[in-house]
């Protein structure tokens, strides 16, 4: 594979703006089903090579497939909620080529009649809203995966596991809409969690169940015709898909600015040299020779089914969003965080449902929860925090029975060893400190020991009032009410 050539030095900004960026996607996403599509093998992830085949996935000999009619029912949840119309007649048919991992030599997908098209979806990019089309979603099964051992030419081994041949795959195309990586970045990231809330997949991309290609170019601005497209593989990450398109994008316009011409052909993001490398030409189209699947029926889909298949749809993020900023009062920021994941949102009405305000659920599950469950390396379902704990906790603090900076240490200890916050306050003795004397006697020892600050106030510097109340705060550690001892504290000093 030849690697990007020296032209591909950072382009002036003026330059840039002479140009005008094109992107297209197309995402593969493996159902959520337990078997394949053709047949009832496994699709668990992760079993031993080659334990989850038979004479159907394998393509033995006289062997027929048979449609999994789960499929069908999640790739149309899927179509209803990107706003595609689902069609009523669709027909699988056979894409031929050969490589180790297509064991029937032929791949069962759906060309000219996919099972929707003409849809949409609405991304955020730079606080503007934009709506980008959906040219098709169709149905087909996956490959197997090739697995390569060593470097050298003559070390190098190729193995095949099969395991993954024959798992559905809904494959989503995009209109090249796109006029910007972070635009792409913006797609993929929206696309994903429909996807996660539809339910019909689980989205992890280092599981392969959602895999990128971009397809890319430019064309001077104010030009009708695309320039030359290039398609990027390898796009494991939505990191990686933004840090290809900009990649691309600088060489695109290096090349033609030197006077030369863009090659269609598809490449490769290599991510340890941060670079794209040639894969292969494409030049001319390479010939699949399509043909209607003589094994399969063409799929027929009522409106009665596909009503009962719409009735299914959950509420999807952006109508989430919406209601979390009109009922629950939220900004566009929190809602936004709040609905990055079904779980996570689910999380924050379950804390809601037990009485607790809005915002005060939302500021602790953002700073708090979501802080912690990065530091540990865990997703959300695994909190060792549940919505009903963290529900205690706020309403001990809301309820002044503790201090928001105690509520925090109680915290702490909830995450580490899911005890109660009850439990924790009771033990540990953390209750809020609301007995006025005990309170004025602490601020009195605390101006005692401060003359020089005590003079300065009462020159009128009121800054140093905070420097009191700290000091009290840390003397009670951190249990006393606030509120109480800035009233003790204002009462003394005058």
């Amino acid at each position: 594979m030849a690697k990007s050539s020296p032209e591909e030095a950072a382009i002036a900004p003026e330059v840039l703006a002479k140009y005008e960026t094109v992107i297209g996607l197309e995402v593969h996403v493996q159902l959520l089903t337990k078997s394949k599509i053709f047949c009832g093998c496994s699709t668990q992830f992760g079993d031993p090579p080659n334990t989850n085949v038979c004479p159907v996935c394998l393509g033995l000999p006289g062997t027929l497939p048979i449609l999994n009619k789960r499929v069908v029912e999640l790739a149309m949840r899927a179509a209803l909620a990107l706003n595609c119309t689902v069609h009523e007649h669709s027909r699988f048919a056979r894409k031929n080529y050969f490589y180790p991992d297509l064991p029937k030599g032929y791949q069962i997908s759906q060309y000219e009649l996919p099972l929707a098209t003409d849809g949409w979806i609405e991304i955020d990019h730079g606080g503007a809203k934009k709506r980008i089309g959906v040219t098709r979603l169709h149905l087909e099964e996956d490959a197997a995966k090739n697995v390569h051992e060593g470097f050298s030419q003559s070390a190098t081994k190729a193995y095949v596991d099969y395991n993954r041949c024959g798992t559905p795959l809904s494959e989503i195309v995009s209109e090249p809409d796109m006029r910007a990586p972070e635009e792409a970045y913006a797609y993929l990231t929206t696309l994903r969690q429909i996807m996660l809330y539809t339910g019909i997949s689980d989205c992890n991309m280092e599981e392969g169940s959602l895999r990128c290609d971009a397809n890319v170019s430019v064309r001077r601005r104010g030009a009708k015709e695309f320039g030359t497209k290039v398609e990027v593989k390898n796009l494991n990450s939505f990191r990686y898909l933004q840090k290809a398109l900009e990649y691309e994008v600088e060489r695109h316009i290096g090349v033609l600015e030197s006077g030369s011409r863009i090659f269609q052909e598809t490449r490769l993001w290599n991510q340890d040299e941060s670079c794209t490398v040639s894969m292969r030409s494409k030049e001319k189209a390479h010939d699949y020779r399509y043909f209607p699947e003589p094994d399969l029926l063409p799929v027929h889909v009522s409106p009665a089914w596909r009503d009962d298949v719409l009735r299914t749809l959950p509420e999807l993020p952006e109508a989430k969003r919406a209601r979390f900023m009109a009922a629950d009062g939220l900004t566009p920021y929190d809602a936004g965080v709040l609905t990055g994941t079904p779980a996570l949102a689910d999380f924050f009405e379950a804390v809601r449902k037990a009485g607790v305000p809005a915002k005060s659920a939302a500021n602790w599950i953002q700073t708090e929860l979501l802080r912690r469950l990065n530091d540990s390396g865990k997703e959300i379902e695994a909190t060792p925090v549940s919505p009903a704990a963290l529900a205690e906790l706020l309403k001990l603090i809301e309820s002044s029975q503790i201090t928001g900076s105690t509520g925090k240490k109680v915290f702490a200890t909830m995450f580490e060893t899911g005890r109660s916050a009850n439990e924790i306050v009771a033990a540990e003795g953390l209750a809020q400190i609301n007995d006025t004397s005990a309170l004025e006697q602490a601020a009195r020892e605390v101006i005692e020991k401060n003359p020089d600050n005590v003079a300065k106030f009462k020159s009128g510097n009121e800054g140093v009032f905070k420097f009191f109340v700290g000091q009290v705060m840390r003397a009670t550690r951190g249990q006393a009410n606030p509120q109480a001892v800035s009233d003790i504290l204002r009462k003394l000093l005058s």
